[in-house]
């Protein structure tokens, strides 16, 4: 160790302590001597040799510093020593020392940068220690500075300004407490001075002020007795306003007016406590209404025992005596009776005030309905009280309710509108036994309330079992309570659970039917036209039924109705306007004319959406009847809006007019009717379709409610509504399937198959054409799409049968065309379309179960005509218009005209152009 540090001294290198010490600059470090290098590498140079050098020092030896090393090796000297073992002890002890001193000197020299630079770094911080020293010894002396001249005195100052400040603000706040304990003097003057706005606005400034004050303990007894001073001020003005009524004083009456200005009681009653008000009032008059009742009931009972009394004890010598009571009886009776009329009249004008004097038309419709109810029940007291028909508050609640509900109707067809044009027309799944009077809207149809259910849930001609109102009352109770409305005790169960109402009908739904169980009982009997239900025409096998059964299309046994969201939401509006109507019959007339108007615009929507195309409609085949076109146009004029441009000079009224009208519907973007593989959006057209057909059978039940409270003037418009409207639902499936018709099958192609035959061939062939399979192609291809959307929408056996009976329609009147088409025909040739259409229509009959086949005849008889002699056509011509005039032309040009002179076809074709014929 010495040897370190006498290295160490020669380096010029001290200790961090020395150094600390001493902060003087450092001296350049200087190279080692070769004698000091040679007495440091005597040792062994080897690396590995001297570090086995070091593993060999015992552990001891790196202990900690107290560890006594001459005292250590003395101990371990043996007993007997050796001078050769001791030398040789010491050596290896010199070799192990050399080589510690060698492996430190090493380290030394290897950190020496490090030790130079870090020697630096404390030298800096010295530096910057005895530099902050005298900041900090600055600084305390001028902290002293300014605590002496400034925080002692100044600052001492502010505060003190503070505290004055406060104490200033805190008598403030005790001078105004002081002055609102004694406003209850000056208010009292203010009163008995009739200075009512001073007092007024003299007592909500205290109030105001109190409210600022609140923090106080002693403020909040001074708000309570404010707010009891202000309601005595508005009793006294009540009383006030009364003087107006015997003396009227223009100074008095402007205070007056001022004073409830200030109060906000200048305008009419809210809304929000329009209905409590109306209860309150109702009672009130009940009460008056009862205790008169309950007057002429004791009359009436003392009457009976007076007189029963007078006939137990009656003799000759009181005659006299029980002829004048017998007259005052009578006299007070009449009176009595006289005052019945009078005061129910009273009661009819204080109502009538009210119910005329707010705004009804913007009130939600329960709450509108609950008004009904309420005035339908005091009128119904009228009735009994004194017989009254109530004129007065019938046409009071008349105007309200047409004001009311031509903003609520023009409202709900708005929403329609909105409704109509988002529809998607998917299903909404129901339940098969699905009927309106289950939703909540009908329940006013069937029940039977009682008398302890509130008005809001009677109806207006409801008369309890236990008698009339006061009979009912007269003991407790008041039928002008507003009770809780138990609406949504009831749940509506119409919804089936994904389209199937139980698990077992949805695993049966894809099973085949392999027993005449399985069957329904219509399809068992003979066949029967469902739209004009005709007799059968003839019987259907066993076999036929099957086969029909499993072509039904439908989804599931379980034929639940198909209707929409939108359909639902058109019931239930339906249902809420009858509600209205049942309670105030006086406006039947313009709730059902809107009804109708729902209808109406429904019926158009599903008509402009899927059935309106005019090319196909110009085929001539009747798809639309006068009936439902005139219905149409109807809507259209009275209802739609096209959007016409407004013309500025119009006059108010036709403004008004277009005011009442709807904008024509749009189908949703969401719906497409393009595609042919689903059959140009056909799930879609039976939705809507069947919906409004569904819509229309609602509407049948409904009528004879609606003919119950329909006005007998006004009964024609219903009649008619149903006649013209509501009857021609179904016939709208014409022309919407007929769209589908047109396009599912390829009549072009067909027809260019036709003309490819060679007609006037010389022998009778036994095998038919081959545009005779392609058609039956197109109707296998056109039945299994059936099948495929029958997999999202049931299909009906109605809607079903209209498609195919197009398809073979447009297919027979292809094949007349086709065969109008032949240039050259012979007898074999003739032969030859009869043996096509035969082999067409057998295996049609696989395909389908109508019978009998539309237009057969249409066809068989224009082949037939080919053999007509030239007497036989002309008639002929005449008897059948159904053929166009080309067809005609083909028959005379290529049937006839090798066999007669020109004169004679001259003379049938002009037989031809002189028919008028309109087409079928």
């Amino acid at each position: 160790m010495q040897k370190i540090k006498s290295l160490m001294t020669r380096q010029g290198l001290r200790s961090p302590q020395e150094s600390v010490n001493d902060l003087s600059p450092i001296e350049n470090f200087r190279t080692l001597t070769k004698e000091e290098l040679r007495e440091l590498h005597e040792e062994p140079a080897d690396p590995q040799a001297q570090q086995e050098i070091i593993n060999s020092i015992e552990e001891v030896y790196f202990s900690n510093d107290s560890f006594d090393i001459v005292k250590y090796e003395l101990e371990r000297l043996p007993p007997v020593l050796s001078l050769q073992e001791l030398e040789e002890y010491r050596d290896k002890l010199i070799q192990q020392q050399a080589a510690v001193s060698k492996k430190v000197a090493d380290l030394i020299l290897e950190k020496q940068p490090a030790y130079v630079e870090e020697l630096e770094r404390v030298t800096s911080l010295q530096n910057g220690l005895q530099l902050a020293a005298v900041i900090c010894t600055n600084g305390r002396r001028h902290l002293n500075i300014a605590k002496e001249g400034f925080t002692q005195t100044s600052l001492g100052l502010l505060a003190n300004q503070r505290k004055r400040q406060l104490l200033i603000g805190l008598l403030k706040s005790l001078r105004t407490i002081k002055t609102l304990q004694r406003t209850d003097v000056r208010l009292s003057e203010m009163l008995e001075e009739e200075d009512y706005p001073g007092a007024i606005q003299l007592c909500l400034e205290c109030q105001k002020a109190a409210s600022t004050f609140k923090h106080y303990s002693c403020i909040s007894e001074l708000n309570s007795k404010l707010q009891d001073t202000l309601e005595q001020i508005e009793e006294q003005l009540d009383v006030a306003l009364s003087k107006i009524c015997k003396n009227f004083d223009i100074n008095h009456y402007t205070k007056v007016q001022q004073a409830y200005r200030l109060l906000g009681k200048t305008q009419h009653i809210t809304s929000d406590s329009y209905i409590p008000c109306l209860a309150d009032l109702c009672k009130a008059l009940w009460e008056v209404m009862l205790s008169y009742y309950r007057t002429m009931q004791w009359h009436e009972n003392h009457d009976q025992d007076e007189a029963a009394v007078v006939s137990s004890v009656s003799d000759g010598n009181n005659v006299i005596g029980t002829e004048e009571n017998s007259f005052d009886r009578n006299y007070v009776k009449k009176k009595l009776e006289h005052g019945l009329s009078r005061i129910w009249q009273d009661v009819q004008l204080k109502v009538k005030t009210y119910l005329l004097g707010t705004d009804l038309s913007n009130f939600k419709y329960d709450d509108f309905i609950f008004v009904l109810d309420v005035i339908s029940r005091l009128m119904q007291v009228g009735e009994e009280f004194c017989g009254s028909k109530s004129e007065v508050l019938q046409e009071s609640i008349r105007k309200q309710s047409v004001n009311y509900f031509k903003t609520y109707h023009r409202t709900r067809l708005e929403e329609l509108r909105m409704f109509l044009e988002n529809e998607t027309w998917e299903l909404c799944p129901v339940k098969s036994s699905f009927n309106i009077l289950q939703l909540h809207e009908f329940k006013f149809l069937e029940q039977s309330r009682s008398p302890s259910v509130s008005p809001s849930k009677q109806p207006a001609s409801a008369v309890c079992s236990t008698g009339t109102l006061f009979q009912q009352y007269c003991a407790a109770g008041n039928p002008f309570e507003i009770q809780a409305d138990s609406k949504d005790d009831e749940t509506e169960d119409v919804l089936a659970s994904n389209g199937y109402e139980s698990d077992e009908q949805e695993k049966s739904a894809y099973q085949e039917y392999d027993s005449d169980s399985d069957v329904p009982e219509e399809l068992k009997r003979d066949y029967v036209d469902e739209q004009t239900g005709d007799a059968p025409i003839k019987s259907v096998s066993r076999e036929t039924l099957r086969s029909r059964k499993r072509s039904d299309y439908n989804l599931n046994k379980v034929n639940a109705p198909i209707l929409t969201n939108t359909t639902l939401n058109v019931i239930r509006l339906v249902g809420k306007y009858m509600q209205m109507m049942n309670i105030l019959k006086p406006i039947a007339f313009d709730v059902i004319h809107f009804m109708s108007q729902l209808f109406d615009y429904y019926l158009y929507a599903v008509y402009t959406f899927f059935g309106r195309n005019d090319m196909f409609e110009s085929t001539g085949l009747g798809l639309s009847s006068s009936r439902l076109r005139t219905t149409l146009n109807r809507i259209q004029e009275s209802l739609i809006d096209l959007e016409v441009s407004a013309d500025p000079s119009g006059t108010l009224t036709a403004a008004e007019e277009r005011k009442e009208k709807v904008p024509s519907p749009h189908l949703s973007h969401l719906v497409v009717l393009t595609s042919g593989n689903s059959l140009y959006g056909l799930a879609e057209r039976v939705v809507a379709t069947e919906s409004l057909v569904f819509l229309a059978e609602q509407f049948e039940f409904l009528q004879p409610h609606l003919d119950a409270v329909m006005p007998a003037a006004k009964k024609p418009f219903l009649q008619q509504f149903y006649s013209q409207t509501v009857s021609t639902a179904s016939e709208l499936r014409k022309p919407v399937y007929w769209i589908v018709a047109a396009k599912a099958i390829d009549y072009e192609q067909m027809l260019l198959l036709m003309a490819n035959v060679k007609w006037d061939v010389k022998e009778i062939m036994s095998q038919h054409n081959v545009y005779v399979d392609a058609l039956l192609k197109e109707f296998e291809e056109f039945n299994r799409r059936l099948n495929d959307v029958s997999k999202r929408v049931r299909i009906p056996l109605p809607v079903s049968n209209i498609l195919w009976e197009h398809c073979i329609r447009l297919a027979n009147r292809t094949l007349v065309e086709g065969y109008a088409n032949v240039k050259k025909c012979s007898n074999e040739g003739r032969a030859l379309m009869q043996l096509d259409f035969q082999q067409f229509l057998m295996k049609l009959e696989k395909l389908t179960d109508i019978r009998p086949i539309p237009d057969k005849e249409f066809v068989e008889t224009y082949i037939k005509a080919y053999y007509l002699t030239e007497n036989d056509m002309e008639s002929w011509i005449k008897e059948h218009r159904e053929y166009s005039t080309k067809q005609l032309t083909n028959l005379v040009n290529i049937c006839l005209g090798t066999y007669i002179n020109k004169k004679a076809r001259q003379k049938l074709l002009a037989a031809i152009d002189d028919t008028d014929r309109p087409k079928r």
